[in-house]
């Protein structure tokens, strides 16, 4: 099974160069990317089985995923205006 991609770029296309200036410019737009990008790797594994873990940590998981999704998202529409 293919997994999806969920870094920023995929998830944000039309937002790839201020994701990139925001990343440079930006210390808690930078913090929230890194820890997006750590936990999402995690999810990656977990969904790979070669992490396994517990359903519920899988979910909590993922749910921490989509918070730091819509942190960095509402950095974005603001910076982007």
């Amino acid at each position: 099974m293919e997994q999806q991609q969920h870094d920023l770029v995929h998830e944000f296309p039309e937002h790839k160069e201020l994701i990139h200036t925001l990343k440079t410019s930006n210390n808690h737009f930078a913090k929230l990317f890194d820890e997006y990008h750590e936990v999402n790797r995690e999810v990656l594994r977990i969904e790979q089985n070669i992490e396994p873990v517990t359903d519920e940590y899988a979910e909590e998981t993922k749910k921490r995923r989509l918070l730091l999704k819509d942190q960095l998202y509402a950095i974005l529409n603001t910076s982007g205006k």
